[in-house]
């Protein structure tokens, strides 16, 4: 063990001066209680790892490499400072799970100090391979260094006003939320005035503006301190396990219906969100999850979404997809044992929808699409966080979360659309995607998937989706809604971990991405659907399951015959897809090229080599 570090006063200075005196002068001989310890590492951690990843950032254009140093002494010296203060029996009376050791409360500080770190520094600077600072002049680079730096601040300033306020609690005092949230909107405030000076065009370089850029940092401050209390009471925190996230059954699914209010979901028609989750079996790892997005089309016009049937507009009748990937019968689905969660779709905006509300004479349409999806994500979060920390003695951390992600139809194009939402905000860096029938292919029309997208991330009313901050902080042109385009943009940041893959499914004549992706016949879409894969085949990190069935197939994977039957290149569909957790680094394309070349006059052979 290296030599004992002494709690605050010898190592923070005048960045947390007034925790360092509470948590200094409460505690017997000196010594501070284990949680005053934990959070206090926890608070450090975070600004030492954000500190690492600004110079890697600016040094290198990336985040920092496992090996940093900077980032490794961040790391050992908040397992240091944890391990020396805590017992099994002080993490248990201090609210933390009850199997909790010394060691695996080490190990959550750290999982959340990489985490909340890596969060900021990839919102801020494009990604984890920093694609905004990449492509930025020497004005746009300060703009983000300073955007970094504000947020890094913030989430500092609002971890050490609760931690101040907690630890007097600790001391016996009394603990005034009201007054340390007042400190925490002076600081938010501060932070968005500095960002905006420092960047008054901060969401033409990664998608947010000032204000979102502040609320996901006190988002993170928020997780912040629920990792590293076992009990944050009286905060009203919107992370960790929390009187609005409720606690379902083992094996059972569970209808969820959020209330606006709270999580800021809305429907098309303006009824609340709901969406169904089945958690693990008991036995069955409940970090792992399998994630569908329900398809249903896409309206765009006054025209369309007014010949809609309205239960394409609500959620509250759906009921959960339970074949192909999101099947509990083992003898269909690898998967089967997995937490399942299925997302209805309600809003027809490919689950990309902002805020904004199409407001036709004919009919309202709320887009509330990625909002809902997110929302639901993080109740899901919060339930299994819950779960992990009552029974496991490691308890919740990002990086113990394996996931599929993914979608069909209109939920296909969601997936790669929030994709990065996982990676970057949840931080689930084990989450492959997986997306079956939304090629998002440019039909080069005048009305085309491309040239719709300078009006669907706009807030543009009755046409604008608000979808601009919703988009990859790498990605966010106007054409950012092709798939190639994604994927593109997308694979630099790919295979962080081996599972951390994009896995495309479609079959190769789909009448239904014709018509919804604005084509003017089918052979066109299939001649392009080829010449897109030829061109994304070799990006890291993507692969594809293309089966030539010369019949109109929309949407494969929840089609049991198909899915466990369906060979490409000798690899069965259910196999293919679960390799992207069970073996992902041996994860191949399976496209082959079939007599569709015969079958439909007007198709092209693919202009790459593919099997047979």
């Amino acid at each position: 063990m290296k030599p004992t570090h002494s709690f605050r006063c010898g190592v923070f200075g005048a960045l947390v001066l007034a925790l360092v005196g509470s948590a200094c002068s409460g505690s017997s001989g000196g010594s501070p209680s284990c949680n005053s310890a934990v959070a206090a590492a926890a608070e450090t951690c975070v600004q030492a790892a954000s500190a690492a990843h600004h110079d890697c950032y600016l040094a290198t254009g990336g985040a920092c490499p496992a090996g940093n140093a900077a980032l490794a002494e961040a790391l050992s010296t908040a397992e240091d400072e944890v391990t020396d203060a805590c017992s099994a029996a002080d993490a248990a009376e201090a609210g933390f799970g009850p199997l909790f050791t010394p060691e695996t409360l080490a190990e959550r500080v750290q999982a959340s100090c990489r985490a909340e770190s890596a969060s900021l520094a990839s919102r801020s600077f494009g990604g984890p391979h920093g694609h905004a600072l990449g492509n930025a002049d020497a004005s746009e680079r300060a703009c983000l260094e300073s955007a970094h730096t504000a947020g890094a601040d913030l989430i500092d300033a609002a971890t050490s006003a609760r931690n101040a306020c907690l630890q007097s609690r600790e001391d016996g005092g009394a603990c005034d939320a009201t007054s340390a949230e007042g400190e925490i909107a002076a600081a938010a405030a501060s932070a968005e005035s500095a960002i905006e000076s420092a960047c008054p065009n901060l969401s033409s370089l990664v998608a947010v503006s000032a204000e979102t850029f502040v609320a996901r940092a006190l988002a993170q401050a928020d997780c912040s301190t629920a990792a590293s209390w076992g009990d944050s009471s009286p905060f009203a925190l919107e992370c960790g396990p929390r009187p609005e996230v409720g606690t379902p059954p083992r094996g059972e699914y569970m209808q969820v219906v959020l209330d606006e209010s709270v999580w800021g979901t809305r429907c098309g028609d303006g009824s609340p969100f709901a969406f169904w989750v089945r958690l693990a079996p008991e036995g069955a790892p409940v970090e792992n999850v399998v994630v569908g997005m329900q398809g249903g089309g896409v309206c765009v016009f006054e025209d369309d979404c007014a010949t809609r049937p309205a239960g394409l507009f609500s959620s509250l009748e759906d009921q959960p997809e339970q074949t192909g990937p999101m099947s509990n019968d083992p003898s269909i689905n690898p998967l089967a044992d997995y937490t399942k969660v299925y997302l209805p779709y309600c809003n027809q905006d490919v689950f990309i929808g902002g805020g904004a509300t199409s407001d036709f004479d004919a009919i309202t349409v709320h887009r509330y699409g990625a909002l809902n999806v997110r929302a639901a994500l993080r109740w899901v979060r919060d339930a299994i966080w819950r779960e992990l920390d009552a029974t496991t003695a490691e308890g919740y951390t990002p990086d113990r979360m394996r996931v599929y992600f993914g979608g069909f139809s209109a939920g296909a194009f969601g997936t790669i659309y929030n994709y990065h939402y996982l990676l970057d905000d949840l931080q689930w860096a084990r989450t492959t995607a997986f997306s079956d029938a939304g090629l998002a292919l440019d039909s080069g029309q005048t009305i085309s998937v491309a040239a719709l997208g300078a009006i669907l991330i706009s807030n543009e009313a009755p046409l604008g989706w608000g979808s601009g901050e919703q988009l990859p902080p790498y990605c966010i042109e106007t054409d950012c809604g092709l798939g190639p385009k994604v994927l593109a943009r997308s694979a630099p940041r790919l295979l962080a971990v081996p599972e951390q893959q994009l896995m495309i499914l479609s079959n190769q004549n789909d009448s239904t991405q014709v018509s919804t992706t604005f084509f003017p016949d089918t052979p066109s879409w299939i001649n392009e659907l080829r010449r897109s894969y030829c061109e994304t085949k070799d990006l890291p990190g993507v692969s594809y399951f293309l089966p030539p069935i010369p019949e109109s197939i929309h949407v494969i994977s929840p089609r049991n015959e198909l899915y466990t039957e369906l060979a490409v290149d000798g690899e069965i569909m259910r196999d293919w897809l679960a390799a992207g957790h069970r073996n992902p680094t041996a994860v191949a394309d399976r496209v082959a090229e079939g007599d569709m070349v015969a079958a439909i006059p007007g198709v092209e052979p693919f202009p790459c080599e593919v099997e047979p």
